[in-house]
């Protein structure tokens, strides 16, 4: 919303501010070692070693919460001036981002709703996915992401969120409104799942 007033308005001050609290945010939430984002503060895990940790011993990263950063990353880097002072950081974090997400894809093409603790679920999630397969058909779109390296995990994204598809026309598999990995089932349902698979669709188009 701030990249998109400052760049209605002429006016940076409102991405300055944007920018400030990205990388506030980031510095608090994102894992260095994991390239993925913590949901919040109770699933960080602490110097002193404490902080949830799922079954397996990973930690905790959410497949939703993780695909509204990218997703955002894309939309905001719409907006947000070639030139700008710190898009390459943007930039460098996307594509970090991009590649620790395509190697914990499912076979299937969809993410499980904990990114790390795949065994846990009996299925993939399809709104996580949908943000994905939208960011990082962006990535490719925008000369940001190689296409011989990306092409073949948005191919498998976009099937696996095809066959997710339910008679009703609705998309399933999507996780209910909540803060944290939890369990999904055929027929639920969302509008945020039909917006990520929308904006997925979208970029799909641009780019086959």
């Amino acid at each position: 919303m701030l990249a998109r007033l400052a760049d209605a308005t002429g006016n940076e001050i409102y991405l300055d501010y944007m920018n400030e609290m990205w990388w506030d945010a980031t510095a608090f939430l994102y894992d260095p070692d994991e390239k993925l984002y913590y949901r919040d503060d109770r699933f960080r895990i602490k110097e002193d070693g404490s902080g949830r940790r799922e079954k397996n011993g990973e930690k905790v990263f959410w497949s939703r919460g993780n695909g509204w950063v990218m997703a955002g990353m894309a939309r905001l880097m719409d907006y947000m001036p070639v030139g700008y002072t710190d898009r390459e950081k943007y930039v460098s974090l996307f594509k970090e981002m991009a590649e620790k997400i395509a190697s914990i894809q499912g076979k299937d093409g969809l993410w499980k709703s904990s990114l790390l603790y795949p065994e846990g679920h009996d299925h993939g999630e399809t709104s996580g996915t949908g943000f994905y397969c939208y960011a990082l058909a962006w990535g490719m779109n925008n000369g940001i992401l190689d296409k011989e390296e990306f092409l073949p995990v948005v191919i498998r994204a976009w099937n696996g969120l095809n066959s997710a598809v339910l008679p009703s026309g609705k998309i399933g598999w999507v996780q209910q409104i909540g803060f944290a990995p939890d369990e999904i089932h055929k027929d639920m349902t969302e509008t945020y799942g039909a917006g990520a698979y929308l904006l997925a669709g979208s970029e799909m188009f641009k780019l086959l």
